[in-house]
């Protein structure tokens, strides 16, 4: 198959067929969001899976027992995937959801309601390393080809959501005000609680030091890789093989440092930062 058969477009982007549909894409534009709703908004490969494991147990107090008994993609679905509209009815307020759509594509409901955001970014060369594994042992997504070939589609946006930039700006030019939090994964591996502090606060949940400690330990790297249901191992080896690539990889920050050449780190930055423009984004690494 060649690489464009695995993807469908959906205004400019490319969407993985055997995750999205054009019903489950008009399921999410008519999707009705409420108040107290939470959506955990990522490019991909940036921390989506982190968050499902975390949102419901900020929401829920602590409580474990979703993350014990319901596979991430529905305890936490993904906005614009198939699943959603066969687990919506199921899902208990206040309700998580996961989101790889730039601003622009969110459905008008999520504008008019007071829906909150966490904004998640990764450094865009551990996104593109990561992103290229995945694509090695998920079935559903083309061969990515060499590390250099897939990172100049990346670069191109050629890839699922396309250009990274794109995404990051969309997202942090918004009219939400204090209805987004933007945080890093870097930030995150670096000190969990208090990445947990900001997110309780920032949800009105104001969590015990206890409960945040607890959490912080179960949305631990090395937690949810043993937990069955959060680790993808329930996945037919047709769509995820883990032997190719494990899902749950490294979870750390700086593995770039191991796959880009000079000249692809050159081309790479020089184009990230090009696309980028003045747009004064504050984070925790450089480009370089």
């Amino acid at each position: 198959m060649s690489s464009e058969e695995f993807y469908m477009l959906y205004h400019g982007l490319r969407l993985p067929k055997e995750t999205h549909s054009l019903e489950s894409l008009k399921f999410a534009q008519t999707f009705a969001f409420k108040d107290e709703d939470v959506v955990a908004v990522t490019y991909p490969k940036s921390g989506t899976v982190w968050l499902q494991e975390i949102l419901p147990l900020v929401l829920k107090g602590g409580d474990l027992t979703p993350i014990q008994t319901i596979p991430n993609w529905d305890r936490v679905p993904w906005l614009e995937e198939k699943r959603l509209a066969l687990v919506v009815d199921q899902l208990a307020s206040p309700r998580g959801l996961v989101s790889h759509f730039p601003y622009h594509l969110m459905p008008p409901s999520f504008h008019t309601s007071k829906a909150k955001v966490i904004y998640v970014m990764r450094n865009p060369k551990d996104v593109v390393v990561s992103s290229y594994y995945f694509h090695q042992m998920a079935g559903f997504l083309p061969d990515p080809g060499t590390f250099d070939e897939f990172m100049d589609r990346f670069l191109e946006g050629k890839v699922m959501f396309g250009k990274w930039t794109e995404h990051v700006k969309s997202w942090r030019h918004t009219e939400l005000g204090d209805r987004i939090m933007y945080i890093t994964y870097e930030e995150m591996l670096q000190d969990l609680p208090a990445a947990l502090r900001c997110m309780s606060d920032f949800l009105g949940r104001h969590l015990s030091e206890e409960t945040i400690q607890k959490i912080a330990e179960h949305c631990s790297f090395k937690s949810m890789k043993a937990n069955n249901m959060s680790n993808f191992s329930l996945v037919s080896k047709v769509h995820m093989d883990s032997d190719k690539s494990p899902f749950f990889r490294k979870g750390t920050a700086g593995d770039w440092k191991n796959h880009f050449s000079s000249g692809a780190l050159a081309r790479f930055t020089s184009t990230i930062r090009k696309e980028l423009g003045s747009d004064s984004i504050s984070l925790p690494w450089t480009l370089d």
